[in-house]
């Protein structure tokens, strides 16, 4: 399978919007291994805000969004008291976020590429590490991390108790 991995556009709000539900559906009718819900995260506003920001990426096959990742430079506040492998600011770390993989195209190396994609990414802007937080229980996600050269460095509480989410896995790639 051939994949493009590009920056997301204003005219892929709608097929973004509907890999959101599609994949959110999938995750509710099984194991939601990331524990996301529809209607809360994510959706069309994360799309949106992200290609406005110049943050989300996709990855299409076949000329459809088969995953995208949003790579900024902005932590959630619990990344603040953590013990990264590295200290430096976040202008020069990406932060992953909304990375999703259309369940159509799961188990085919979309993730991988993506992660390959967020990888070089960083290397070509002189990014020192990505970071990014995970379900403490989405053992796919967590697998592909440390499969990816992704480091543990601590487990956070990012406040979605509220929500069955209390404990989340923090990793850090060193570049």
């Amino acid at each position: 399978m051939h994949i493009i991995i590009e920056k997301g556009l204003k005219t892929d709000i709608e097929e973004l919007a509907l890999l959101y539900d599609e994949l959110n559906d999938y995750l509710a009718s099984g194991e939601n291994y990331p524990g996301w819900r529809k209607g809360i995260y994510p959706t069309r506003e994360n799309a949106i805000e992200g290609i406005a920001n110049g943050h989300l990426y996709v990855a299409r096959a076949s000329g459809k969004i088969a995953g995208s990742i949003i790579l900024n430079h902005e932590p959630v506040p619990a990344y603040h008291g953590a013990n990264w492998e590295i200290d430096a600011d976040y202008s020069e770390i990406f932060v992953v976020h909304t990375f999703a993989v259309h369940p159509a195209y799961l188990e085919k190396g979309i993730g991988s590429n993506l992660i390959e994609f967020a990888v070089q990414h960083s290397i070509n802007e002189h990014i020192k590490s990505i970071r990014l937080d995970v379900y403490e229980h989405n053992l796919p996600a967590i697998r592909l991390y440390e499969k990816s050269g992704f480091t543990y460095v601590g487990t956070v509480d990012l406040g979605l108790g509220h929500y069955g989410l209390d404990y989340f896995r923090l990793y850090e790639k060193v570049l």
